[in-house]
């Protein structure tokens, strides 16, 4: 370690790729051998190694056996723009605003400016904005997945980002064939299972779950909910769990539960995927005279606005402004080669149950 508390290799390594990018280091040219920049440097083999092996594996310079090593030709797409891209799924969603909020108050303090683009939750879209970003000029990237529980199929774009250098961070999701790729998630299967169990611990004897089937989050909250339920000794009836999609989230939720209350199938309890969906379930049992929670208990996830009018919605506490800095910070981390060893970011976020009055618990 030095006096700056970074290793040795580390230091080396930020010297030459501030060389590469300034352009003292053009694309093609050979940088000195190790035993030169040992010399140079008064360091050993094996941290000028260790050095020059980061900056190949970010793409900065390609070594050749017998040659040497060299700055790569792809360094001009490395030139910093001062941009980073933050693609996600609805701007109009209750957590964008205070996500970008705290993404923009990491990135901002060091210099960059967003570039904001929305998907929808389709994979389409995300492929042509994935395709349209590669011809910009970004640094790099942090994306909320779309429809994250289905295969992806434009790996070959992450592919293409990885080629010319540019890291991305994912958010809220990933896929499952990239489970090893940079993330800052929700501990959505805890979240899950801390709504379950305080329904169970208040008195509810079935619980029903709404769950968004192409999202990770909705199968990481059922599989929360699912453990719950078989730690109480309960079975696991199918029927008790509505799947619903991208497409029929405005409308298949509260219909649903509209069905439960009108043929008398209704539990005692309600676990919803987030708090919009207990919102429309609430409103379509009223429409029936179901009274919350005196009837039934509803809870939600997110602790957005919605869980807060009336007595509230019990709810899971969801952090958007430190997850939106924990993902700028990770990305930072590697825009600046941290080895995954060395990174100080956590990775993921522990829920927090909030009572509130949609379910027996606050009034207990």
């Amino acid at each position: 370690m030095t006096d700056s508390g970074k290793p040795k290799y580390y230091i080396l390594m930020e010297q030459l790729k501030g060389e590469i990018l300034s352009g003292e280091i053009a694309p093609g040219e050979r940088l000195p051998s190790e035993n030169e920049l040992s010399r140079q440097y008064s360091l050993s083999r094996h941290t000028v190694r260790k050095a020059l092996g980061i900056l190949e594996q970010d793409g900065y310079v390609e070594a050749f056996h017998g040659k040497g090593t060299f700055c790569s030709d792809k360094v001009n797409r490395m030139k910093r723009s001062g941009n980073i891209a933050v693609v996600i799924t609805y701007i109009s969603d209750y957590i964008f605003p205070r996500l970008i909020q705290g993404m923009d108050q990491v990135l901002s303090e060091h210099g960059y400016s967003i570039i904001l683009k929305n998907t929808g939750n389709s994979r389409q879209k995300e492929a042509r904005c994935l395709e349209e970003l590669l011809e910009k000029e970004i640094d790099g990237l942090i994306i909320e997945p779309s429809k994250s529980q289905v295969l992806c199929r434009h790996r070959n774009l992450y592919q293409s980002l990885d080629a010319h250098g540019i890291p991305y961070v994912f958010i809220q999701g990933i896929y499952t064939e990239m489970r090893d790729r940079p993330h800052i998630l929700m501990d959505d299967a805890q979240g899950g299972y801390l709504v379950t169990k305080h329904l169970l611990d208040t008195g509810c004897k079935r619980v029903a779950g709404f769950f968004k089937a192409d999202d990770f989050q909705g199968a990481e909250r059922h599989k929360g909910f699912v453990r719950a339920i078989q730690e109480r000794g309960l079975p696991y009836v199918p029927d008790d769990v509505i799947w619903y999609h991208t497409e029929d989230r405005r409308s298949k939720p509260g219909l649903m539960a509209a069905m439960m209350a009108r043929t008398g199938s209704l539990p005692d309890g309600l676990v919803c995927y987030n708090d919009q969906i207990a919102v429309q379930v609430m409103e379509a049992l009223q429409k029936k005279g179901v009274r919350v929670p005196e009837d039934v208990s509803v809870t939600g996830y997110d602790n957005s606005i919605y869980s807060r009018a009336g007595s509230g919605i019990t709810t899971i506490a969801h952090p958007q402004e430190e997850l939106g800095r924990m993902a700028a910070e990770l990305l930072l981390e590697k825009l600046n080669g941290v080895p995954e060893s060395e990174s100080r970011v956590e990775r993921l976020i522990r829920p927090e149950l909030i009572v509130r009055g949609s379910s027996r618990g606050d009034l207990l």
